[in-house]
């Protein structure tokens, strides 16, 4: 699976315009609140002048919705992002997002 990130053109948080992409571990709790996970090497955005690592907009729909859409009760403490996405849906689109 090739994700293509869409990398900012300046930082959310501080509208530099040094911004660079990197792969991090980050921490998401299941939708059903039960327990939380750690996605590892998930497209981030990281800003060289506040030093601040985050995900865009976008990418926190993807995940959102794919945790909503797949068992989670497979998945172990940890999981790559690849992996995460790959994972087979139960159902064809998340129909609790009511904005899409």
């Amino acid at each position: 699976m090739n994700e293509v990130i869409k990398l900012a053109k300046s930082c959310a948080w501080c509208e530099s315009d040094e911004v660079g992409e990197a792969k991090k571990s980050v921490y998401w709790e299941l939708p059903d609140g039960t327990r939380a996970i750690e996605i590892i090497e998930t497209p981030s955005i990281i800003c060289h002048s506040c030093k601040m690592e985050y995900q865009t907009e976008e990418m926190v729909k993807d995940i959102e919705d794919q945790l909503f859409l797949i068992n989670t009760k497979e998945i172990g403490k940890a999981i790559s992002y690849v992996d995460l996405m790959a994972q087979p849906k139960l159902l064809k689109r998340n129909y609790f997002d009511f904005l899409s």
